[in-house]
């Protein structure tokens, strides 16, 4: 069963996983276009994050989490031949660091993995949230449930740990490829976006800390 997933998900060719896209003529799409506007206007990215006057900061952190699972999605996705069980048996960021996986169903108890399982999992487990109606309401007058940001905490939480072992572990396969500049710009917006909110424990932060303070500040 993994096996077949990875062999799936990890093809060259597409993107790690189907996009989530927002449909066109809701709240949400309309938010989605003015974050993507405000991108490829070459605002800082400090404001470009910044709630827009009189939208719901619901609204504004489900398409941001939206956005960036589906950018990391094809980061990890552009590089994930050479993030392999022999090359990454451990789901880490450094020696110092290790991330062990759990869920509501499958690992009750926080198991190691190699890196490929991790995000194979971790990407199964916010694709499963993303679309779950009840957490994430698509329905205009639908209310977001009242643990809304604490679900949206861990989604970030984890995807910023594939940053972690991107960058701690892959970064010359970044390098080689070109894309080095397309992920930087994409971990400072994601980096900018949680610190305005409040969204992830700065313990979290610690492993990419030297870096972050050399390109985000």
């Amino acid at each position: 069963m993994m096996a077949l997933c990875l062999k799936q998900v990890f093809n060259k060719d597409k993107t790690f996983r189907p996009r989530k896209k927002f449909e066109p003529g809701t709240q949400r799409f309309e938010l989605y276009k003015k974050a993507q506007a405000s991108l490829k206007s070459g605002l800082d990215l400090r404001t470009v994050v910044q709630l827009p006057p009189g939208e719901n900061i619901n609204d504004w952190i489900a398409v941001h989490v939206v956005d960036f699972f589906n950018r990391i999605n094809l980061i990890y996705g552009t590089m994930s031949e050479y993030c392999t069980e022999r090359s990454c048996p451990i789901m880490s960021g450094g020696l110092k660091y290790e991330y062990r996986w759990q869920d509501d169903s499958k690992y009750k108890k926080p198991t190691k993995l190699s890196a490929p399982q991790y995000m194979c999992m971790l990407m199964d487990w916010i694709e499963m949230l993303i679309n779950n109606e009840d957490i994430f309401p698509t329905r205009i007058g639908v209310p977001f449930p009242k643990q809304f940001q604490q679900v949206c905490t861990k989604i970030l939480t984890r995807l910023f740990r594939v940053f972690v072992h991107v960058y701690i572990h892959h970064f010359d396969s970044i390098i080689n490829m070109g894309a080095e500049a397309h992920v930087n710009t994409c971990y400072k917006h994601f980096y900018y976006f949680i610190r305005e909110f409040s969204l992830v424990d700065h313990r979290e932060l610690e492993p990419l800390k030297e870096m972050t303070e050399r390109i985000c500040h």
